[in-house]
């Protein structure tokens, strides 16, 4: 089985751009892919032609309409907050085991599944968990990640704190995506090499609707 878990430093980075585009490559190449991203938030009806489920959908080759969310979104809410907080609103809590148990129960021994996360690594889920915590459950399934990251000013000491926390939890990615972001004021280039020079990883620049090769990682 083949899991691929596509995580961040932050949130409006670009994870949904990169899953999607991996979803498709994965597919040209003739791999069978399965997706999930299965939290969102910020969600409602009207907007849903633009949200992440539905990018998320497209690339699968689905129906993108609002009644298939579920398909790749378990839990949706309607506040733009962090999942916890989101959920509150609507007086629920998320079931960390639940969530754990879902993305198990998808995985197929024949696919490929692609798993979104949702904000950065560390956004609390719970009273007690964060998207950390949730990779490390995952592990059983022999999880690859890829972490995506901004090429905004401070993005270098956010991306090597957060790899740094992967690298101490045993969760090296694959590689790092440097996702260009509007208005940097440092060409992507030069923050993509600042990154490389010290992460010592694989890492790629995505310019505005780039699109490098991302399957190739794994496969």
């Amino acid at each position: 089985m083949s899991t691929i878990f596509v995580t961040s430093s932050g949130t409006d980075i670009g994870k949904t751009y990169v899953s999607a585009l991996l979803i498709r490559q994965l597919r040209e190449k003739g791999k069978p892919v399965r997706a999930l991203k299965p939290l969102v938030s910020g969600l409602d009806e009207a907007s849903f032609a633009g949200s992440d489920p539905a990018a998320l959908l497209a690339a699968l080759g689905e129906t993108v309409a609002y009644e298939n969310a579920g398909l790749v979104s378990r839990w949706r809410y309607k506040a733009a907050l962090s999942p916890d907080m989101a959920a509150a609103r609507e007086g629920q809590t998320i079931d960390f085991v639940e969530l754990v148990n879902h993305c198990l129960d998808t995985a197929r021994d024949d696919e490929t599944l692609v798993i979104e996360g949702v904000g950065g690594l560390m956004v609390p889920l719970d009273e007690r968990h964060t998207v950390l915590d949730w990779m490390l459950e995952l592990k059983r399934l022999q999880l690859r990640s890829l972490l995506v990251v901004g090429s905004y000013l401070g993005t270098i000491s956010h991306t090597l704190t957060t790899l740094d926390v992967m690298r101490r939890n045993d969760l090296e990615p694959r590689a790092i995506v440097v996702s260009e972001s509007l208005s940097a004021p440092v060409p992507l280039e030069e923050t993509v090499e600042t990154i490389r020079r010290f992460a010592k990883l694989d890492t790629i620049a995505l310019p505005r609707n780039g699109e490098p090769d991302l399957a190739g990682l794994f496969v």
